[in-house]
């Protein structure tokens, strides 16, 4: 499973991704930091299997039986990660609220 530091850092990394497309693209508006964000989140979870800040930190997001989440998931688990709470509540295997109630789980590779 990954830590909270992993999940922490691939956060910042997928933030200052978005804060730099948004910053380059729509003038920094931070609805559209926000939506950069997700976007990446969603496309990488859904077709590789992490965003970019998972990839590089060396972690990646599957159901918890192991098969890949899938596109619906991918987009429940963004829309969760983007309201912030639900990740910010997690249990003794450090997943978060948005995991558990999606069935999905983050481990390193």
């Amino acid at each position: 499973m990954a830590r909270t530091g992993r999940r922490l850092a691939g956060v910042v990394v997928d933030w200052l991704l978005a804060l730099l497309v948004s910053t380059a693209l729509l003038d920094g508006d931070p609805w559209g930091t926000l939506g950069v964000f997700a976007v990446l989140h969603v496309a990488g979870v859904a077709t590789v299997g992490g965003s970019p800040g998972h990839l590089l930190l060396g972690v990646r997001v599957l159901r918890v039986d192991g098969a890949w989440p899938g596109p619906l998931r991918a987009l429940g688990r963004t829309v969760l990660l983007c309201l912030v709470l639900p990740p910010a509540v997690w249990d003794a295997d450090h997943r978060g609220l948005h995991d558990r109630l999606l069935g999905t789980v983050l481990l390193r590779r």
